[in-house]
């Protein structure tokens, strides 16, 4: 069974850099709001680790994947969208 720190939401607004040092050492907090459980704060699991690299992957191949616009004034298209 994982155990869990709870916090307040204040404690957890007030020190946040702090339970974010810890959480980044493996301690999981659970932020409650007047008593109710709102949100857990821990290091990331091996899944979401793995998301990241397969989501940024994705994003290469599409990107390599792609034919150059030629042509394109990237600096045109600010002005363009104001209109």
């Amino acid at each position: 069974m994982t155990q869990f720190v709870e916090v307040g939401a204040y404690d957890a607004k007030t020190h946040f850099p702090e339970f974010l040092r810890k959480a980044r050492a493996g301690v999981i907090f659970r932020i409650t709001n007047r008593g109710e459980h709102v949100a857990d704060l821990g290091p990331p699991g091996p899944t979401q680790r793995s998301d990241r690299v397969n989501a940024a992957l994705r994003m290469l191949n599409f990107m390599q994947s792609q034919t150059p616009m030629a042509g394109l004034d990237l600096t045109a298209l600010p002005r363009d969208g104001r209109d």
